[in-house]
């Protein structure tokens, strides 16, 4: 389990969510003008409620999410 500084430290930015909540982002961008966002949503304790990946083509349009956590449901068109 990630602390909530270990949390703040890899992803670098979030969001306060409704009960103590909160959600962390990162993104990472390709070589042939894609990205993916890595998005981790995580409640008081700081214990992960869920963990997705979504990617964005070359226009910034969302094309695939990848839920992993909970259950890895693999990847799907958006």
């Amino acid at each position: 389990m990630s602390t909530r500084t270990q949390n703040e430290k890899k992803f670098g930015q979030w969001e306060e969510l409704p009960k103590g909540e909160r959600l962390y982002w990162m993104e990472i961008k390709g070589r042939q003008g894609w990205r993916a966002r890595y998005l981790k949503e995580v409640d008081a304790s700081e214990v992960t409620l869920r963990f997705w990946q979504e990617i964005y083509g070359e226009q910034g349009k969302l094309t695939e999410i990848h839920e992993k956590y909970p259950v890895d449901k693999g990847h799907r068109k958006a």
